[in-house]
């Protein structure tokens, strides 16, 4: 679909002399010159470029210095793939073929591009809980709007009421410390981002394909696992200073006793801890049972 038919092929018998005169006689119709393609009846051979047939005597033929070893793409391949080989890759252009490896058009680096500002714009609103749009923002009316952002909201929001039945099963215990339910938007607050600090970096390195994998989980989990602890120990002794100084001197509030900053901030560690191996798993686990990560 975002494949061009706009492409030079070149004969492998060819002279370089002859190969010049075909570029000049078709190539300014097409979408790129600087890389030509060596077919024999439709079938790709081989790929040379501009500059290596500049560097060639008139009389050389091409098949001998033609690069045969082709990176090509098929014609079913998903487009994100494409567009991640030749970033990979750093190719200016890239080959399509079909089933019996016949060349039927090209994908250009600026088409990659276009692929790959769609797909992360994709991603990012489905990680802002947004259903995907097509359509530029202004463009986009009111209840198209709604109707993208509700179901996530509607989702987040009932799943949220797990947060309350978990306090209630608490009740009797926080009663006996009221001063430490002020502390809990904390808590989860600094857990959800330190949640989604681990889920972006992995999937980032996910989208990547060569970085990481689902057979490297415990290597991911064991990484995360000791910058959560460091997070969380710089965390906690920034927020003990802070309750210290700020809730029980500044704000004359008896109640933040040493042993009480102690308990929010070795739940903090933890809070942390959790929450960046939960983050790193989810979107490895997603992968792995064919879920888009970034939902």
């Amino acid at each position: 679909s975002i494949m061009t038919t706009e492409f030079v092929f070149l004969h492998p018998d060819a002279t370089v002399e002859e190969s010049f005169a075909r570029i000049r006689s078709v190539g300014i119709d097409k979408e790129t010159i600087y890389t030509c393609y060596v077919t024999q009846n439709r079938v790709l051979l081989g790929v040379v470029t501009v500059r290596r047939l500049l560097l060639s005597a008139y009389e050389t033929k091409i098949r001998d210095i033609m690069e045969t070893n082709v990176l090509s793409v098929n014609t079913h391949d998903d487009k994100e793939d494409v567009a991640q080989m030749l970033n990979k890759y750093d190719l200016s252009a890239i080959p399509v073929v079909d089933g019996d490896n016949r060349l039927v058009g090209i994908v250009t680096f600026d088409d990659a591009m276009d692929v790959i500002e769609e797909e992360t714009t994709e991603d990012f609103e489905k990680m802002a809980a947004i259903l995907p749009s097509d359509k530029p923002y202004l463009k986009t009316g009111v209840f198209e709007t709604w109707r993208s952002r509700i179901p996530w909201l509607m989702l987040l929001m009932l799943s949220a009421t797990f947060t309350g039945i978990i306090i209630t099963k608490f009740e009797s215990a926080l009663a006996a410390c009221v001063v430490l339910t002020s502390f809990i938007p904390m808590l989860s607050g600094t857990g959800g981002n330190s949640g989604s600090q681990s889920s972006v970096a992995v999937i980032r390195a996910l989208s990547l394909d060569d970085e990481i994998d689902f057979s490297d989980l415990i290597a991911v989990v064991w990484k995360e696992s000791r910058v959560a602890i460091l997070c969380g120990v710089c965390l906690a002794c920034a927020n003990f200073v802070k309750m210290m100084v700020v809730d029980r001197w500044l704000m004359n509030n008896p109640a933040v006793t040493p042993m009480v900053a102690l308990v929010v901030c070795l739940t903090l560690v933890f809070t942390v801890l959790c929450a960046k191996v939960v983050g790193c798993t989810l979107p490895m686990a997603a992968e792995k049972i064919g879920i888009d990560p970034a939902v």
